[in-house]
């Protein structure tokens, strides 16, 4: 074929045009070992969709904890990320400080945006004052994971529901020759077990501004741990370390959240995996913490095309398509709407393992953080402080929370 001067330069002119129209924006996400499967999966669609949006993925963050430093560290040196994923209860901080940008504008722009899926009771996860912050990506609930064959040859033929049981099955396990029946995830991110306990007996960590670590609830939630710690002879492994002694076989009942479905599935040994409701202070736990994570908005470009892009991935990403793969590829469960009643409508009937978190779904309250800029030292201050039950380190319970409850409130604004 041959092509007149003409032509040619029209060709050329065209794709100077689509290169220019090409915008590249920036994204940081948490957990690589659970989410590079959720976002490799997603992202052919995305690029087919939107062929001149560029997204360029940044390091992963390690932790909530970590995104959240992270964050405030580039905001001051002036390196934000275009979208951000960031914990339900970091969003806060961000909010208050003016890095993560309101979507309102752009949720205005939006028609028929409810019937996305984007209905009320999910924007109250990341609505401030009267605007909305964040999407929320993916909700999890905490959950026992059982390796049944495990649990089997040791005469236990029923998941535990409370703590009780749960420390008579690691008694049970030990006696028939398992080194370690239990990791139970104290270490999990933002002190979540710590407030699973407390939610459990319905008590906030965090009341009118105040961390309630002096309170009663707080006594028996860390008097819990105790138990569980020493009873249950437990190893303190950290997370990846269980994940591996679990998928080998090594341990029986391991406690984390649903969030880890999809890589506990993913790696798991050659036994009968089943998931079970969060074990409750002798009886079903009153009320169980969100976890989970929601995409901001953090560019400081004022390049309309950059910021209009960023909306355009963080919208998808949150969208029913989008949260269908959170599902499929974790155990999170999606906050969309239209991802749970109308793409995923037979999923759960057909992976009752997922099942699980959705069941506990009535039992939904905040994930609190704590007051104030040093929110993130307190978090510090209480996974120390649980850590020094794991280790044997503290054994008095009761002195262990006045020295908790001291540290704290030196942490506290205006305290």
């Amino acid at each position: 074929m041959k092509f007149t001067t003409s032509a040619m330069a029209l060709i050329l002119s065209a794709s100077t045009v689509l290169a220019e129209d090409k915008v590249t924006i920036e994204f940081a996400y948490p957990y690589s070992h659970l989410f590079d499967v959720t976002y490799e999966a997603m992202m052919p669609a995305f690029k087919e969709a939107h062929p001149n949006i560029e997204v360029k993925f940044r390091a992963t963050y390690e932790s909530y904890e970590d995104g959240t430093n992270t964050i405030l560290r580039e905001a001051v040196s002036g390196n934000l990320p275009d979208v951000t994923m960031q914990g339900l209860n970091r969003q806060q901080i961000l909010v208050e400080k003016g890095i993560a940008k309101s979507l309102e504008p752009f949720i205005a722009g939006e028609a028929d945006f409810e019937k996305d899926g984007y209905h009320d009771a999910m924007l109250s996860l990341s609505t401030f004052g009267d605007n909305v912050h964040g999407l929320p990506f993916s909700v999890s609930l905490p959950v026992g994971y059982y390796n049944m064959d495990v649990l089997n040859a040791a005469g236990i033929d029923k998941m535990p529901t409370t703590w009780d049981e749960v420390i008579a099955a690691c008694e049970t396990m030990n006696a028939n020759g398992v080194d370690n029946p239990i990791f139970w995830g104290w270490s999990i991110t933002g002190n979540w077990f710590m407030q699973a306990l407390m939610w459990s007996q319905d008590k906030a960590i965090v009341e009118k501004g105040q961390v309630t670590l002096d309170s009663p609830e707080a006594l028996v939630a860390l008097e819990q741990m105790q138990e569980i710690f020493t009873k249950c002879d437990m190893q303190n492994l950290e997370w990846k370390a269980a994940l591996s002694s679990f998928s080998a076989g090594e341990i029986g009942m391991m406690f984390w959240s649903t969030s880890a479905l999809g890589a506990v599935e993913r790696s798991q040994g050659d036994f009968v995996l089943k998931t079970g409701p969060f074990p409750g202070l002798g009886e079903t736990p009153k009320g169980l913490p969100a976890g989970g994570n929601a995409a901001m908005l953090t560019s400081t470009s004022e390049d309309p095309a950059v910021q209009e892009a960023a909306w355009t991935f963080l919208k998808y990403i949150t969208s029913g398509d989008g949260a269908a793969e959170v599902a499929k590829t974790t155990g999170y469960m999606p906050p969309n709407k239209a991802a749970n009643e109308i793409i995923l409508a037979d999923f759960y009937e057909q992976n009752p393992n997922k099942q699980t978190a959705v069941d506990q779904l009535p039992l939904l309250r905040d994930w609190l953080a704590y007051p104030g800029d040093n929110g993130l030292a307190i978090t510090q201050v209480i996974y120390d402080s649980i850590e020094r039950i794991v280790t044997g380190d503290a054994t008095d319970m009761k002195e262990l929370q006045e020295e908790m409850v001291e540290e704290v409130s030196d942490l506290l604004p205006n305290s």
